[in-house]
């Protein structure tokens, strides 16, 4: 199918924007890592270099290669113009010139996407396309029957008093789920004590899987060990931390800076997943973006129905 090019003007305002909207390279590492459909580019990134010069090899991989990366481009470039929260950039030293450079550069970028009308509205029918093929997928009826029977199963749970047999069967519970949204659960899922550990990919990203059930929200430490994994892990691996009765303030405000290498979910998000409300695949997206385009890494569920 026939890629209309995307205007020079267009690549010089995103490569503009891009670099005046995060200040510290691990933020716009973890932004680029949770946009791109293939993030197995940034490896080709010498990541020491100047951030504009990072910005501009990533943009040009992107561009010297449309065929292939076409929608990676285009998303870059929509998720960029829809960024309207500046005020990590306020907490710095000149920070009302930096928030107010990067807002005049995205608003650049935007201007020159609406005049593209053709491409912007080929990356909403990207989008489209998919969402219409998740929600499709939940009102198949088979789907809707692993859900029926995965929800009676979580719902016994909640009155277990057996921590361990607990855990154990929260684990099938998860793995039954992510093989039902084609998220290739890896045979490494275990349990030790209350906690689950695996692997899954999503959207061509690799994720660590940690889970927890106990009395007390998540705290930093645990929230620390598994950003430890991830640290050891290649540079596209992200996790996914599910902990039943949520997180600490403490926490997700530690894990929200720097490299976001994390999203993090609830039970409320497991209960309306189970209960068809959202389906797992466009919940992880919109936590993903979310994590990307603010910082918080920690989106409720209630915020995104």
């Amino acid at each position: 199918m026939y890629k209309k090019m995307i205007a020079p003007a267009a690549i010089v305002a995103l490569k503009d924007a891009l670099t005046n909207i995060y200040w510290y390279k691990p933020d716009l590492r973890s932004f680029l890592t949770s946009t791109l459909n293939n993030p197995a580019i940034l490896a080709r990134v010498n990541w020491d270099d100047y951030k504009r010069n990072i910005v501009g090899s990533v943009v040009d991989i992107l561009t010297a290669n449309q065929d292939n990366y076409h929608t990676d481009l285009l998303r870059l470039m929509s998720e960029v113009a829809r960024i309207d929260d500046f005020s990590h950039l306020l907490r710095l030293e000149d920070g009302q010139k930096k928030a107010k450079q990067a807002k005049a550069s995205v608003e650049a970028l935007w201007k020159l996407i609406a005049t593209h009308e053709e491409l912007y509205a080929e990356q909403k029918k990207i989008e489209e396309r998919k969402r219409a093929t998740d929600e499709a997928l939940l009102r198949t009826t088979a789907v809707r029957e692993n859900l029926g029977e995965l929800t009676q199963e979580y719902c016994k749970l909640l009155t277990a008093e057996d921590p361990q047999g607990r855990g154990y069967r929260l684990e099938k519970i998860i793995k039954d789920l992510f093989t039902l949204f084609d998220l290739d659960p890896k045979a490494s899922f275990k349990i030790v004590g209350e906690q689950i550990d695996g692997a899954f990919t999503f959207d061509s990203i690799d994720y660590l899987f940690e889970a927890k059930w106990q009395q007390q929200p998540v705290g930093a430490d645990e929230l620390d060990h598994l950003a430890g994994k991830l640290s050891r892990k290649l540079d596209n691996t992200l996790g996914l931390f599910l902990s039943i009765n949520g997180f600490s303030e403490d926490g997700v405000k530690a894990h929200s800076s720097g490299r976001r290498m994390m999203i993090l979910m609830d039970g409320s998000d497991l209960m309306a997943v189970l209960d068809g409300r959202i389906d797992l695949i466009q919940l992880l997206l919109r936590k993903r973006r979310h994590a990307a385009q603010t910082g918080n890494i920690y989106l409720h569920i209630h915020e995104i129905l």
